[in-house]
């Protein structure tokens, strides 16, 4: 039994070690482009455009992937998306125009997902009906650390900034070792029918909004508050900072926010999140340039908008009766939340021209009517909530999978449908 333990911990390492590398990229890479966009004098419109590129792509991987992933194979798979984001990464650094970086982002955004599918649904296969919470725990723990860190990496020398491409690019293929060389077998990967979102939206209002106020939210976040905070402040060293302390915030909220919400119910907690979200984004008007209020707002910023799509999925499967897909309609609210976060750089993008609070004002607004409306929706007893579980800021649909709340034999079904 022991042994059997230590092997299954030792293989599932060599996945976290490669989520690891890919979100110090990912997260380096991200928050780079907009803030090397801003600087070349590129304006705001066409930095959300080539930002949101990247979501657009994540949105079309989790739609066409997984027949590519079943055709070929994991590690191949994983080898061809990762050289296909090499491959774009390193474009970007030969090549300087907006058109092909727009496409580079939804090449690079396509393969990243994949890749997170790849990965998702080896923990799934290693992973015991037992065992699937404590996994994502420590999946999302890492990545949240890592894509904090990859922020730090932004702190290069001014001339070696084109090297952050080459930098994001070995981070890449070093996940490439440790998939190579895994002895995980190959799990079966099918693909799956979805829910139609009006559909889901029927059944789980509440779900559905906030999983998409929720991307709309933390997509344009990502990538254009590092667009703002340059222009406030003219110093990259600021903007990596601002990320990561955003960033660690979410991580330390997501136990206590879990914990309130099994306690008080979802609906309170969406609802004292986005009020909280709404108080935050309007301290910023007040900044008048101050570093350290910056980056107290940026922590208390980051507390809220990276719990609003775990408060919404644990909602929905509070709702949802045992007849109901749980794991489709989980999919269906990930799905909901890839098409919010590629509309949130696209109008925060076009109202930073006008307006160089814009985007806080719509957080304002946003916070505003979740507050309202998850407090309009009916309250679910006690008895009858499932256990909050902790869900990465980023991740693929077959991350549902790993949820505990989904029983093991629906899993199963759904795989064999």
């Amino acid at each position: 039994m022991f042994e059997q333990n230590k092997f299954s911990i030792m293989a599932i390492s060599s996945l976290f070690f490669a989520i690891t590398f890919l979100a110090i990229g990912y997260g380096m890479i991200l928050t780079f482009i907009g803030v090397y966009l801003k600087e070349q004098g590129i304006n705001d419109i066409a930095i959300a455009i080539i930002n949101a590129s990247f979501f657009l792509g994540a949105v079309c991987s989790s739609i066409f992937s997984q027949s590519i992933i079943s055709a070929v194979g994991h590690i191949r798979s994983f080898a061809t998306f990762a050289a296909i984001m090499v491959i774009s990464f390193l474009l970007h650094s030969v090549f300087f125009n907006e058109y092909l970086w727009a496409v580079l982002r939804a090449i690079s955004g396509f393969s990243f997902y994949s890749l997170l599918i790849i990965l998702e649904s080896w923990l799934n296969e290693k992973s015991t009906q037992d065992s699937r919470g404590k996994v994502l725990a420590v999946y999302t723990i890492i990545f949240y650390l890592s894509t904090a860190l990859g922020q730090l990496f932004l702190n290069v020398d001014e001339n070696f900034k084109q090297s952050i491409f080459t930098i994001g690019s070995v981070l890449i293929l070093f996940s490439i070792l440790f998939i190579s060389l895994t002895k995980i077998k190959e799990p079966t990967l099918k693909p799956f029918e979805r829910f139609s979102i009006p559909k889901v939206y029927s059944v789980v209002p509440l779900a559905t909004t906030s999983s998409f106020l929720g991307g709309f939210i933390v997509g344009s976040f990502f990538t254009m508050a590092p667009v703002y905070i340059l222009t406030k402040f003219n110093s990259i060293e600021i903007v990596s900072y601002f990320m990561s302390i955003a960033i660690l915030g979410g991580l330390v909220s997501q136990w206590p926010v879990g914990i309130l919400s099994d306690k008080f119910g979802r609906r309170k907690l969406i609802s004292w999140v986005a009020a909280i979200t709404s108080i935050t984004s309007i301290l910023f008007l007040f900044t008048q340039g101050n570093i350290t209020y910056i980056y107290i707002c940026a922590f208390l910023l980051g507390l809220t908008i990276f719990t609003i799509y775990p408060l919404s999925v644990a909602r929905a499967n509070d709702v949802l009766d045992e007849d109901s897909d749980l794991l489709e309609i989980s999919r269906t609210l990930l799905f909901t939340y890839g098409i919010g976060s590629f509309i949130g750089p696209l109008v925060i993008g076009i109202l930073l021209k006008y307006y160089e609070y814009s985007m806080f004002v719509i957080y304002f607004a946003i916070g505003i009517y979740l507050t309202f409306y998850a407090l309009s929706k009916k309250r679910i007893a006690d008895d009858e909530r499932s256990t909050f579980v902790n869900i990465p800021v980023t991740s693929g649909p077959e991350l549902t999978m790993l949820d505990p709340r989904i029983d093991e034999e629906e899993v199963v079904v759904s795989n064999n449908n």
